[in-house]
């Protein structure tokens, strides 16, 4: 299993909206993600700017696997059109720097 941090900004104003729009995701996405790995996914929030965390089994699957799928697409698109600048779904996550066990 891979644990990925990956991180995104929102447009200035869009911060409420965000955190509505995750509220629920649609639940075809949702089943997508988990058959194709996801484990779990957070999103923290700190002004404007997002902090994922993923469990997946395969992140570069994940994206292979949902690169075509409607539904993926359709979510894409709404937060798109909040972020400043498109989320980086080619990125392998940031680095990790330390950790306590």
């Amino acid at each position: 299993m891979q644990r990925l941090a990956l991180r995104a900004r929102l447009k200035a104003g869009c911060e409420e909206l965000y955190d509505r729009e995750h509220a629920t995701i649609p639940a075809e996405l949702e089943e997508a993600m988990r058959e194709h790995g996801v484990y779990s996914w957070r999103i923290w929030r700190d002004g404007l700017d997002l902090f994922h965390f993923v469990e997946v089994e395969d992140y570069a699957a994940l994206q292979e696997a949902l690169k075509d799928n409607a539904a993926d697409q359709a979510w894409q698109a709404r937060m798109n059109r909040l972020l400043d600048g498109d989320f980086d779904k080619d990125s392998c996550g940031l680095k990790l720097v330390w950790e306590m066990r």
